[in-house]
């Protein structure tokens, strides 16, 4: 199963992630109150690049995260490409670059409603995976699959939890 399918996981889907070319917005050592501007001014960018043609977006926006989301953490912003960006690229003051998703197997589940949802539905995933006595490697994706203009309830955010 794909890191992008058409049809919502369910509770607990066990996926095979290959290497998909992603274009980025790297941060490091944020915390989740510094989410909302580096979503807005990331996401905003890629965007530019999109709209002039330089990138071409075959999937939805996805934010990986390494480390502990509840601390601080690494983060990169973006949506896997055509073809990544050879080398960094500025756009709104802002570098774009070359990443790809995490290769090798995970877990997956999908998550509809409100993002305030996403907690608990990130504490559903993890602990689904333990009991399957998988162990996560410290990195959380969530792909938005749905416009985040749409109404709360129709949103639907796909979690995966890359495992060793």
């Amino acid at each position: 199963m794909s890191a992008f399918p058409q049809d919502p996981f369910g509770p607990l889907d066990r996926i095979d992630l290959g290497v998909v070319p992603l274009a980025v917005v790297r941060h490091e050592g944020i915390a989740i109150a510094d989410l909302r501007e580096a979503f807005d001014a990331g996401y905003r960018a890629i965007g530019v690049l999109f709209a002039d043609g330089r990138l071409i977006a075959t999937g939805p926006a996805v934010a990986i995260y390494h480390g502990n989301p509840m601390g601080t953490f690494d983060l990169e912003l973006g949506f896997p490409v055509l073809a990544a960006p050879f080398e960094a690229v500025e756009s709104d003051g802002v570098v774009i670059a070359a990443s790809t998703m995490p290769p090798g197997p995970a877990t997956a589940t999908t998550v509809f409603g409100s993002y305030e949802g996403l907690g608990a539905g990130w504490q559903g995933l993890v602990t689904r995976t333990l009991a399957e006595g998988l162990t996560p490697r410290g990195i959380s994706i969530e792909v938005y699959v749905s416009d985040p203009t749409e109404e709360p309830e129709r949103l639907r955010t796909d979690l995966i939890l890359p495992v060793g």
